[in-house]
């Protein structure tokens, strides 16, 4: 189903079909994946309408659709979008495999492209190729790892992602140890750590170790976990390995970053101060959540 959130009740939002932008603003896509994982966790449709529903209190100027449980059915739904953001599982199963070609000619055009979480996992050939030139980057098998571990971030790059965003300390399943372009070419590193040797404590697997990564770590080498990409027609995206957790959102610089980067990635001005939103609420927080076991 494909839906307009409209916020003007507050709480009580309210949802119609829609399909093109709404006139003179900006259209982002949201984009949220079936259920999974235990409650709480892995909340695509919950934190993609939390999100959207934030992002337009703060910029009247968006028009945030949220569609959700797989890829949209109907193709239209992409007309005179500027940003596409993909909260789902990922791997083999990630939703968009079958729709390279068609997130090709999105990208053509300087569409950008945004992926959370689980997102950035796709296979190394072809999807991750494109996922280097689209976003920046990906989780690969037998090279990334997906640990839980609480990361903190201190030192930001000078860029318009991160304005208005203080340091902060979170725990969650921080994907690290990404593939990227070689020399890291046209990518920013926008959140990196170091994680300690204790994030390796598995034993070797396509999620778990591998011997590059562990190097890595052995080498103390900061490993970036959210970055961005501003590819070479003007387009832009930006990859974020957190958000495993639902109650992550809440956090103000967790969800900023986010925000700021979606709005950067449709080629908007990010604010002043970054985008600025009000703490979710605990009822807030509830809605909208996938119905689990």
């Amino acid at each position: 189903m494909i839906l307009r959130l409209l916020t003007s009740l507050g709480l009580a939002t309210t949802l119609v079909v829609a399909a093109g932008a709404a006139e003179g603003k900006t259209k982002i896509l949201f984009i949220a994946g079936n259920p999974s994982h235990a409650p709480g966790d892995h909340e695509h449709r919950a934190g993609c309408m939390l999100l959207a529903k934030k992002l337009m209190e703060a910029m009247p100027s968006v028009d945030a659709q949220v569609t959700w449980y797989g890829w949209p059915k109907d193709a239209k739904i992409f007309d005179g979008a500027s940003s596409v953001v993909m909260y789902c599982d990922g791997g083999d199963g990630h939703y968009v495999n079958p729709h390279l070609d068609f997130v090709q000619g999105l990208v053509d055009k300087g569409v950008g492209v945004v992926c959370i979480h689980y997102a950035v996992e796709v296979p190394a050939d072809p999807s991750g190729k494109k996922f280097v030139e689209w976003i920046g980057g990906y989780f690969e098998k037998d090279w990334s790892v997906n640990p839980h571990w609480t990361a903190t971030f201190d030192k930001f790059p000078d860029h318009p992602i991160c304005t208005g965003v203080a340091p902060f300390t979170i725990n969650d399943e921080w994907y690290y140890h990404m593939r990227f372009p070689e020399g890291m070419k046209n990518v920013t590193p926008i959140l990196t750590a170091l994680p300690g040797p204790d994030t390796l404590t598995r034993p070797d697997g396509p999620h778990s170790g591998n011997p590059h990564v562990r190097k890595a770590i052995e080498n103390k080498e900061p490993q970036h976990v959210a970055w961005a990409i501003e590819r070479p027609n003007g387009g832009r995206g930006f990859g974020f390995t957190g958000a495993h957790f639902h109650r992550n959102w809440k956090d103000d610089n967790f969800r900023k970053i986010v925000l700021n980067a979606i709005v950067w990635t449709a080629k908007l001005d990010v604010p002043a101060e970054g985008v600025v939103t009000t703490t979710p609420t605990d009822e807030e927080m509830k809605a909208n959540l996938d119905e689990k076991n």
